[in-house]
């Protein structure tokens, strides 16, 4: 077994993309749409959203909840892998990038799967623990990296015991492992991490996918 991490040559990306993921057109449409945004960086790699859609499928989830939205491309490929009756609570705070993720997940057809709560996410959560807590089977966050430790605390509050959070950008383009990046996203997620580690509520696997996916089980 080899010690060091498979480096991942444009070469290999567009292998692991040829047999490793099933594409189709809407998912073409919306990453392609995507690209022309700004902020388009900000969108998920086409298999993490293949593979977030296959723990969909794996653990049965069938009440997710998704902190940070954009376009709308991790939100589609979860609810396209719910059962018909799942929901998928989104929290974002972007009308203008939401109406582009609204218009795919009607063309998908899942629109009716998923409730879309503009505002704060730390406040949307607080309202959705007054009823729902312990009543998530799975969770993603992707939003702003300063409060990640907040949505963190907030996912373990709404999800039930097996429940799983997935959180993003853990690794942070590498900037996590160098102690001398002071950037307050990079120190936030370092100490999330570090936390994590130690944290007895769960278990958990860090990955290399994409820029760094932490799944946390709630035990």
């Amino acid at each position: 077994m080899s010690k060091e991490p498979l480096q991942i040559t444009g070469q290999l990306y567009d292998y692991i993309l040829k047999f490793g993921f099933r594409d189709d057109a809407l998912l073409q449409e919306l990453r392609a749409e995507t690209a022309k945004l700004p902020a388009s960086q900000m969108q998920i790699s086409p298999e993490q959203g293949q593979f977030m859609a296959l723990l969909v499928q794996l653990t049965g989830a069938r009440r997710a909840l998704e902190i940070g939205t954009f376009t709308g491309y991790s939100s589609l490929s979860v609810a396209r892998a719910l059962p018909a009756d799942g929901k998928l609570t989104c929290c974002d705070v972007s009308k203008e990038y939401t109406d582009v993720a609204r218009r795919f997940w009607a063309k998908a057809g899942v629109d009716g799967k998923i409730d879309l709560r503009l505002g704060p996410a730390v406040e949307t959560l607080k309202d959705l623990a007054k009823a729902e807590a312990g009543q998530f089977d799975l969770a993603f966050i992707d939003a702003d990296k300063t409060n990640y430790r907040n949505y963190y605390e907030a996912v373990l509050t709404l999800l039930r015991p097996g429940g799983a959070v997935l959180i993003d950008n853990v690794l942070w383009g590498g900037d996590v492992a160098n102690p001398s990046d002071k950037e307050i996203e990079t120190v936030t997620l370092r100490d999330l991490n570090s936390f994590i580690a130690t944290d007895p509520r769960v278990d958990f696997v860090l990955l290399p996918i994409a820029d760094g996916l932490t799944i946390a089980r709630k035990r």
